[in-house]
């Protein structure tokens, strides 16, 4: 191969590149000056943002953005990330030809020269609108599970607590007759005592019952683990029967949690209320907690994380069916007696924490529910 040839192999390779770049149509591949201006523009830039090449070449790239993001200097801001980075990253609203938005995951990387030298950067845009709506739609679904698995439990603890409220209107309404048949200054003293604490005892009821059942935003946060259990306590106690014993143990500092507390709090309430239905008269169910350091023995996991366990000495499960139990929709329960939703909200909560769940039981024995949940670290943003 004599010379000629060989210098034409630099021109057939960018000729050859070339071509990739505009046989690319899902994607938007274009290159801008160090400045923020378009010098080149591929076949997927003009499917999906609307313009021809002739039409932006020599254009800031800002053509793209909102008319909000372009006052917020954000156009501005994504180049000088770049430059001085090297790659800069970016999720948000981008405006085509027409003026109608998609939503684009686009990415900016710095290209130089041998010597080091900025010759510019290369572009890649991509639509994402659909899977954004998919996962805003997911999102709205697990909310919806989350807030009907509230009212179904809600259902149950309502039911023991009739009985109490019940009770307490019979002294309130008991002490009240007394007080107005009697002239005793210090007996209807007493008796208005008796008055004052029932009434106190069910505004208590009422707003723990109110404070479950309002419906919150899902958001991770900061939690104290012993704070959330005593504020459900009341509601735990009320759902139990007589006969069933619920005991607490937490392990003395016990780390804060990076979770949602909302549906930490429904978690608790599902597993309790399924032991309790695991009973078949009287039993003992035991939520106990600990902090403990993963090496990867539990679904591969590493690093601090808080165990809380919630176990019966009830019938256990069947090995056939301890696979299970996680599917959507599975339940041994009679009809009417459970929807099959409360362990798969229990798995679907635990992976979106970032955690884990496990189940071991030995039929007539009883069953033991551990919750894997991630420790809080300051150095680490948990909102969503």
């Amino acid at each position: 191969m004599g010379s000629s040839d060989r210098s034409d192999v630099p021109s057939m390779q960018a000729s050859r590149y070339e071509q990739l770049v505009q046989a690319v149509v899902d994607y938007a591949i274009y290159m801008l000056d160090p400045q923020g201006h378009v010098v080149s523009w591929n076949a997927g830039a003009q499917r999906i943002k609307g313009w021809r090449a002739e039409e932006v070449i020599g254009k800031h790239f800002s053509l793209f953005f909102t008319e909000q993001d372009r006052i917020d200097g954000r156009p501005a801001t994504l180049l000088e990330r770049a430059l001085s980075t090297g790659v800069a990253q970016d999720e948000g609203w981008r405006v085509r030809k027409d003026g109608t938005r998609f939503w684009a995951l686009a990415a900016l990387d710095v290209i130089r020269s041998p010597e080091g030298e900025i010759l510019g950067l290369a572009k890649i845009t991509r639509d994402i609108t659909d899977r954004r709506e998919a996962a805003l739609q997911l999102d709205a679904m697990r909310a919806q599970l989350f807030q009907s698995q509230k009212l179904e439990a809600l259902g149950q603890l309502t039911g023991g607590m009739a009985h109490d409220f019940n009770n307490l209107l019979t002294i309130i309404i008991a002490s009240a007759k007394l007080a107005l048949k009697s002239n005793d200054q210090q007996r209807n003293q007493r008796l208005l005592e008796h008055i004052l604490d029932a009434g106190e005892r069910g505004t208590q009821m009422t707003q723990q019952l109110l404070s479950f059942a309002r419906h919150r935003a899902l958001k991770q946060g900061r939690v104290q683990v012993l704070q959330l259990i005593e504020s459900i306590h009341l509601l735990l106690a009320h759902a139990l029967p007589k006969d069933v014993e619920l005991q607490v143990q937490l392990e003395e500092g016990l780390q804060d949690v990076a979770v949602d507390g909302g549906q930490l709090q429904m978690v608790l309430l599902n597993l309790i209320l399924n032991a309790r239905d695991a009973m078949e008269s009287e039993g003992v169910i035991r939520l106990l907690g600990c902090n403990c350091q993963l090496a990867g023995e539990v679904d591969d996991l590493h690093g601090a994380y808080v165990r809380l366990d919630v176990s019966d000495d009830g019938r256990g499960i069947a090995p056939h069916v301890l696979p299970r139990i996680f599917e959507p929709f599975f339940t041994t329960k009679a009809f009417g007696k459970g929807t099959g939703l409360g362990l798969s909200q229990v798995y679907g909560f635990t992976k979106q924490s970032n955690g884990a769940v496990s189940v071991a039981s030995v039929p007539g024995e009883g069953t033991c529910v551990s919750l894997y949940l991630p420790a809080f670290r300051e150095d680490i943003t948990t909102a969503n």
